[in-house]
């Protein structure tokens, strides 16, 4: 559990930790069980594969001499470094993932994994989206983030609904048509 803290530093030059009760939010991640595979896979293909390349690459720039002058090197320990923060990055959003399973999905509102049909009410154009987790959007297959504009707009309205969403063009309604799995 983490909580808030704030540092301060005094008129006698004294570092002053001042801890809040107000618990920082982890981001929790809604996945379905398929992109949870997907991303334990992935975890383990750097684990298992680009780790032990990567320990490899640096072991025979080490060979070749002085460290000191030694680029190759170098360029070896920061990939290594940039493998192990993408690591530690995925352990922590598979910690931090939950399975949301379709069949316990409420479609008498928007929500995670629901597919929502809108109309935008300037354009008139009617588009369907599904509502994903960050780890799974792609909008060429209709898949929103949770966490974008659109999607944080969208959450919660019911069918016939008009959300108005703030986009970086300003704020756009969309009438809810439809909502399903």
């Amino acid at each position: 559990m983490l909580y808030k803290c704030n540092a301060s530093v005094n008129t006698w030059g004294v570092v002053i930790f001042l801890f809040s009760n107000k618990k920082i939010m982890s981001s929790i991640n809604y996945v379905t069980r398929e992109t949870l595979e997907k991303m334990k896979e992935e975890l383990q293909r750097m684990k298992g594969v680009d780790r032990p390349a990567a320990s490899r690459a640096i072991a025979e720039a080490r060979e070749k001499g002085d460290l000191k002058e030694n680029a190759e090197y170098d360029a070896a320990k920061e990939a290594q470094g940039i493998l192990e923060a993408r690591i530690a990055k995925l352990e922590g959003d598979i910690a931090m993932a939950r399975i949301v399973d379709t069949d316990s999905i409420d479609t008498s509102k928007v929500s995670i994994l629901t597919r929502v049909t809108i109309t935008n009410i300037a354009t008139k154009k009617t588009v369907t989206y599904q509502i994903v987790s960050e780890k799974e959007a792609d909008l060429k297959l209709g898949k929103i983030s949770v966490a974008s504009p659109i999607g944080k707009g969208l959450l919660g309205k019911v069918a016939g609904e008009v959300a108005e969403v703030q986009t970086p063009n300003g704020i756009i309604k969309f009438k809810i048509e439809s909502i399903s799995i």
